[in-house]
């Protein structure tokens, strides 16, 4: 058995445990874990594209999370006046302090600025390793980890492109790269490792297209949370639904497993989880009833919601939660 720590850096390495076991157990990320992302392949067709793919997957992410990354620019937004500048200065400032490439570092904060991003014009060797640096920087990690969920039904060709560019991946970036999923068994010069966890039903997404899975950065709305996102635009400018924190992680003593919550209101003990798809799956279903219960004996009362009916019915679910706050506050008062 492994812990997180202990997994091999820069190289391709196969866990034996079930994909959602290990999605479950780095979400939040644990002390001695590497930023860990989760990347679903799509179609397996040709190195070449796939190498495309992953670059274009931590990109959007990259640039989903800053200012992350770069602290600095927090507060500084759109491509008007001296903005771009004045991200290009911060840029080259950090990468003088750091590892990071300062042209490359400097672009991808100035292409974070426009909407849509521009195309970068920097190879793929200087993005992967530029890219890893600040994804991993981004959650205060110092490596990074790619958890590659193997599609099922893949040819022997197409995995033998797989781990190939998986290698790739590890090699250029570097960052370890954790296969999970269907076997592979046209390729048998990947290690088989595996790290501590309990065994659960696998829920892989059905989805066939291309993506990649972060974590969410503590204090903001997950960047890739259309859901999140609303409900936080919806918030914005009430005065009730001041002491809000999105993305805490609560642990209640050292030896406790840690909880990520979506969204806190701490004075009133109040917790608000929003479900996408990935929790209607059997195992993902049940952790989250376990946590429930756990938060529930700690006196934090659980509201969930739907993220189609956060993006379809907003006004109710901010309704419901002004109700309950407001319930709680002339309660305690």
């Amino acid at each position: 058995m492994r812990s997180w720590s202990q997994l091999p850096p820069g190289r391709v390495v196969r866990l034996d445990a079930d994909a959602e076991a290990v999605a479950l157990s780095v979400d939040p990320l644990p002390p001695d874990a590497p930023a860990v992302l989760t990347y679903l392949p799509g179609e397996v067709r040709s190195l070449t594209g796939l190498v495309a793919s992953v670059l274009r997957s931590l990109d959007e992410a990259a640039i989903a999370l800053f200012p992350a990354w770069l602290p600095e620019a927090s507060g500084i937004e759109g491509t008007g006046g001296a903005n771009v500048a004045a991200v290009r200065s911060l840029a080259l400032r950090r990468a003088a302090a750091s590892e990071h490439y300062g042209p490359f570092l400097a672009e991808l904060a100035a292409r974070a600025l426009a909407s849509p991003a521009p195309s970068s014009v920097f190879g793929p060797e200087v993005r992967v390793a530029g890219l890893a640096r600040v994804l991993a920087g981004s959650f205060g990690r110092s490596g990074l980890a790619v958890l590659v969920r193997v599609p099922a039904g893949l040819a022997p060709a197409a995995q033998e492109v797989l781990v190939a560019g998986c290698e790739w991946l590890a090699h250029r970036a570097p960052a370890g790269v954790w296969l999970t999923g269907a076997p592979l068994d046209a390729v048998d010069r990947v290690e088989t490792v595996k790290p501590h966890l309990p065994r659960m039903d696998s829920a892989i997404p059905a989805d066939t297209s291309p993506r990649l899975l972060y974590p969410a950065i503590a204090g903001r709305p997950h960047p890739g949370s259309p859901a999140e996102q609303a409900l936080e635009a919806a918030l914005t400018g009430r005065a009730w639904a001041s002491g809000r924190a999105w993305n805490q992680t609560y642990q209640p003593h050292p030896l406790a497993t840690p909880i990520r919550l979506d969204l806190l209101w701490e004075a009133e003990r109040c917790v608000v989880e929003i479900d996408g798809p990935d929790h209607r799956g059997a195992a993902k279903f049940a952790a989250d009833r376990q946590r429930d219960v756990r938060l529930q004996l700690d006196g934090y009362a659980v509201l969930r919601f739907l993220d189609v009916q956060v993006l379809t019915d907003t006004e109710t679910v901010v309704r419901q939660i002004a109700q309950f706050l407001r319930s709680r506050r002339r309660t305690e008062g």
